[in-house]
């Protein structure tokens, strides 16, 4: 079994779907500090004049003392209106508008509550589900791991992946520094690294911007090409 481990991002860019397409399970990381202003409850889209904007949800509490598991929104409704409104723009142009508009709808309603988690995990599914994606996750903080006396960063995966009994770990390739292979090989863990070549796509009357959230992807692009780019454009290294 290959595992994924990443943090529960909102709505995040297209490479984390790649990683998430070749990770046999997913963990969503939910046991450390919460970051405030972090990819966890933000993400950028196309400003309606030129460059970009960033779009979020606010939290009741953003506090390094929480952990990301206990971070709660403070009005999904509205969280889930104001993000429509910012993508209103969009309409005119983006041919999959209210594919999309669907489903940041279904997102927010299809939480099983007013957790940062939760909101995140469910937008992380639907998206999955509509690109064609298989989807097999477990949420960290639910799991029975004893993960006490991690000392640094490149620690949590080797011990994750050693109480599940993975056989191998897929991460990012910008993290590559992060991990000692040996960590992992003492357990008979391989590990591997994502490169994913980035994908430039026509966005109508507005200039293309790199690293976009997956809203942007999908408001200009079939789920179909999506798949297609993320099989091309994927490499694993180990």
């Amino acid at each position: 079994m290959r595992l994924g481990i990443m943090q529960p991002y909102f709505f995040p860019y297209l490479a984390h779907f790649a990683l998430i397409s070749k990770s046999e399970r997913w963990i969503v990381f939910d046991v450390t500090q919460y970051t405030p202003r972090s990819w966890m409850s933000r993400n950028r889209v196309l400003h309606p004049q030129a460059g970009w904007t960033y779009v979020g949800v606010p939290l009741r509490q953003s506090s390094i003392s929480l952990r990301t598991h206990e971070a709660r929104l403070s009005d999904p409704a509205s969280a889930c209106q104001s993000l429509l409104g910012k993508l209103s723009h969009y309409k005119r142009h983006a041919p999959y508008y209210d594919a999309v508009r669907k489903l940041v709808m279904a997102s927010f309603a299809n939480a099983e509550s007013d957790s940062l988690v939760a909101v995140n995990v469910s937008a992380l599914a639907l998206t999955c589900r509509y690109l064609g994606i298989p989807f097999d996750y477990r949420i960290c903080s639910e799991l029975d791991l004893d993960l006490h006396g991690i000392e640094g960063p490149g620690d949590w995966a080797p011990e994750i992946c050693r109480q599940l009994n993975a056989s191998s770990y897929l991460n990012p390739v910008a993290g590559r520094d992060l991990f000692d292979a040996g960590h992992f090989l003492r357990h008979g863990i391989e590990l591997g690294f994502l490169e994913f070549t980035s994908f430039t796509y026509p966005t109508g009357p507005y200039t293309f911007e790199p690293g976009l959230s997956i809203l942007d992807v999908m408001m200009w692009n079939s789920p179909e090409r999506i798949r297609q780019v993320l099989h091309e454009n994927t490499r694993i290294l180990f």
